[in-house]
């Protein structure tokens, strides 16, 4: 089972892009992340407490946790939703933020000691090209100067919460650090709301369907993937399987909202996939 822990992640993750925009559509950006992160803090909790899980622990892990939670769930997301909201294209957003594996390639050196050889790079270059075949757009367009900062300051959030996900770890239970991270993520959002906007949230049909999918498949199922693969492998390598996304995406929109599939999409998809396989094989022979 662990091992299709990578495959079950890609489908979860993935799936989030689809129910992104009817979300925003629906609701400020920053006061539907501060709902999700409040039931999901709430859902790690009530776990946590009935399968007597360890919810206690030094001041140092909860506060590496929290921060944690402040940089995927505070920054990350709340720089995606927002750059989509004020008109950013879905895709360009994606394009950006899937520059992470090579971002955090380029730093897990010198932070975290670890050795990223050439086949990883090769795997890299090709999962990035294949993503942005998928994701491909006119860079004529004209794009939302906040949109683009938001995205590249979701893209730095990401990279810099996996380096120190994987650099501080701690002792606590995984469900236990999702709920302080959850909580963390909660506490960044409610703060934007109270300085910077108003709460708006149209609990319509569309609404409640698009979170609750964000709040089970992907928050308490795809996050703690993610915490789990990040614990147990490098840094470098668990990230490249982001590669793989934006090609899964659009595949799962030809599958559920009867969107295109192109020539191009099944391209970008076979050599994103090629990519990872290369980025991670050698990790794989060894653990073999």
């Amino acid at each position: 089972m662990v091992k299709l822990f990578p495959v079950i992640f890609v489908l979860l993750w993935s799936s989030a892009f689809i129910t992104t925009k009817p979300i925003i559509d629906y609701s400020d950006p920053f006061a539907a992340l501060a709902f999700r992160f409040l039931f999901v803090s709430l859902g790690f909790f009530v776990f946590s407490y009935f399968t007597k899980k360890n919810i206690k622990s030094s001041k140092e892990n909860i506060l590496q946790s929290i921060f944690s939670g402040v940089l995927f769930h505070g920054f990350y997301l709340g720089g995606v939703f927002y750059s989509i909201s004020i008109g950013m294209p879905t895709g360009i957003t994606a394009l950006i933020v899937t520059l992470q594996p090579v971002l955090t390639n380029i730093l897990a050196g010198p932070l975290l000691k670890e050795k990223v050889n050439i086949s990883q790079w090769i795997g890299m270059i090709l999962g990035f090209s294949g993503a942005a075949l998928v994701l491909g757009f006119d860079i004529g367009e004209s794009l939302p100067m906040l949109g683009v900062i938001a995205a590249f300051i979701s893209l730095f959030a990401i990279t810099f919460s996996t380096l120190w996900q994987k650099k501080a770890g701690n002792n606590l239970p995984l469900s236990s650090s999702n709920m302080y991270q959850a909580i963390g993520g909660f506490l960044f959002h409610l703060l934007i709301i109270i300085l910077f906007t108003s709460p708006k949230i149209i609990f319509s049909t569309t609404f409640i369907i698009a979170m609750s999918h964000q709040i089970l498949l992907v928050s308490f199922g795809a996050f703690t993937i993610l915490m789990y693969l990040i614990k147990n492998n490098s840094a470098s390598k668990t990230v490249s399987v982001f590669f793989l996304i934006p090609p899964t995406s659009a595949i799962i929109a030809w599958i559920f909202l009867n969107e295109k599939l192109s020539s191009l999409d099944i391209a970008g998809f076979i050599i994103a996939t090629i990519g990872v396989f290369i980025a991670t094989r050698k990790f794989n022979e060894i653990k073999n």
